[in-house]
């Protein structure tokens, strides 16, 4: 007794599955961490210098602490905790990385869908007029319900040899089954690949949510930085203003030189000079506050910020050396397109590979719809092919070769990422200690600076001391002001640069894992299976 289509085709695709091997192409292993990896050439203190001033508390580095997701909570300011949601929010940058994420895995799974068969259905429905020559041998002759269909013979006196045109309704429906069977990994390579890119689009949308909290806590910190600033040169021009004032009554009086007039006008005049553009930069952050919330300029918001608002963290993490390469979105990005390039070489080498095939139909025709599965009307076919690429003008050849230099330059991209990430870290933690001794300085400064100027100022009403003393002694506060505001914003710009560079907390995102559904991109990658 013959075997069933159905059993026929079921075996070939059996046996193509049982067929299929190892996936060829080099399996990917994960990036080991460096090897002996610092931050500096020589330990590093683990505290920061103190300063008597506004952001001057010190700073203890707690090695090993894990980063909380939520850092930016760590300056106490209510309205930027309510900034960083919105923009969370609405910014469309996030919007746009999801997307693309998605667009990824959806690329994923339509490659994953080449593992199974494609099967189809079609009918055809044909009226046909079969000429009376033709009908004799072209007939459809007998139907499944045991009829005949065939020409009538010409009923004239004289019949000839020819028959009547034959008139008929044609019906024809069949299943079609097609498989490439995996044999030589092709297809799993190209999953792997595309899995690996939509895990880098996984580690960018990470990267976006990062970028955009510092981004937003810089802005932060810029806007109450240059408010202050703004004050301190308005104090400025108030001290100026009325230093000329004293200078113009006394030279009325006699006891100031016209020359002394004329260095207090330019010096209100310079100070003066200073304030444009510090309100332009107020007004530019300002706007940048309100784009990356996803506002117009007309939109105003509610959250201000100043230096007093913010409290300095007194204790930071700093996660070690071997656990940066793990943390940081930008070099696990890197990772999966080496992952990715690594795979697109089996495929290359897949390619020159024999490809297999197998097709199958299942159907029936027949004069009558209802007797196209009846005796008479089924067929079916089972065709197995195999094709080896014999020549292609060396495309495959080249192709190959073209894959193995792209895994070679991801995996010069991937070290760069991964020298460059510790160059941030080290390059925050330098800058946090010797920024925190800067501020201690400009502090020291600034308290030196104003005993200086007023027991000038005081000698020069007491007529102890010229103007130009006392002009000297007003611009050396007036910087040393400007210089300690400056000096007291970069304390809390650094806090949050060392968060961003030891990679955010960013595992520690409460939706990290179910926004994305792609699972925990902070497990190990296993090779792939043979």
């Amino acid at each position: 007794m013959g075997a069933s289509p159905l059993s026929c085709v079921t075996l070939a695709l059996a046996t193509a599955a049982a067929v299929a091997g190892c996936a060829v192409g080099p399996n990917f292993h994960k990036p080991a961490a460096p090897a002996g990896a610092g931050y500096a050439t020589a330990p590093l203190p683990q505290t920061t210098a103190s300063a008597d001033a506004l952001g001057g508390d010190a700073q203890r580095f707690v090695t090993g602490q894990d980063l909380p997701f939520e850092w930016w909570q760590a300056f106490g300011s209510p309205a930027l905790d309510s900034l960083v949601e919105k923009a969370f929010r609405a910014n469309p940058n996030i919007k746009a990385a999801q997307a693309a994420l998605r667009q990824a895995q959806e690329l994923v799974y339509a490659q994953q869908g080449y593992f199974f068969p494609t099967v189809g259905a079609d009918y055809t429905f044909e009226r046909q007029k079969l000429a009376g020559n033709l009908s004799g041998t072209s007939a459809p002759g007998v139907q499944g319900d045991g009829s005949d269909i065939a020409a009538l013979q010409n009923p004239s006196p004289n019949p000839g040899p020819h028959n009547k045109p034959l008139y008929f309704n044609f019906h024809t429906a069949q299943f079609t089954v097609g498989f490439v069977p995996d044999v030589f990994g092709a297809n799993r390579r190209k999953v792997e690949s595309l899995d690996a890119q939509a895990r880098m689009q996984r580690f960018e949308l990470e990267a976006t949510y990062i970028t955009l909290a510092s981004n937003v806590v810089a802005a932060a910190i810029q806007e109450a930085s240059t408010r202050a600033q703004i004050a301190a040169t308005k104090e400025i021009i108030g001290y100026n203003e009325k230093s000329l004032k004293i200078l113009r009554d006394k030279f009325e009086l006699g006891y100031a030189m016209r020359i002394d007039v004329a260095a207090q006008e330019v010096a209100l005049a310079q100070a003066r000079q200073l304030l444009p553009p510090l309100q332009k930069q107020f007004e530019q952050t300002r706007d940048l506050l309100r784009a990356l919330i996803g506002n117009l300029p007309n939109q105003e918001i509610e959250e201000t910020f100043d230096l007093a608002s913010l409290k300095l963290p007194p204790q930071l993490p700093l996660s070690l050396p071997s656990k940066i390469i793990e943390q940081r979105p930008d070099v696990r990005a890197a990772e999966e397109q080496l992952r990715s390039a690594n795979a697109e070489v089996g495929v290359a080498i897949a390619a020159m590979l024999p490809q297999f095939s197998i097709a199958g139909t299942y159907g029936g025709t027949a004069t009558q719809f209802n007797q196209m599965f009846r005796s008479g009307g089924p067929f079916w076919t089972l065709v197995g092919d195999v094709s080896q690429p014999v020549f292609a003008g060396g495309t495959l050849l080249h192709t190959k070769r073209a894959a193995d230099q792209a895994l070679l330059q991801a995996a010069a991209q991937y070290q760069s990422t991964v020298i460059t990430a510790y160059q941030n870290v080290a390059d925050t933690l330098h800058a946090m200690l010797l920024d925190a001794d800067a501020l201690t300085a400009a502090a020291e400064t600034e308290r030196a600076a104003k005993v200086t100027l007023g027991l000038t100022h005081e000698r020069m009403l007491d007529g102890y001391a010229d103007s130009l003393t006392d002009l000297a002694a007003g611009t050396a506060y007036n910087q040393a002001v400007l210089n300690l505001v400056q000096a007291e914003a970069t304390r809390f710009g650094d806090t949050a640069a060392l968060y961003q560079a030891l990679g955010g907390g960013w595992w520690n995102r409460k939706t990290a894992r179910t926004s994305t559904g792609i699972g925990d991109p902070a497990a190990s990658h296993g090779a792939a299976a043979n």
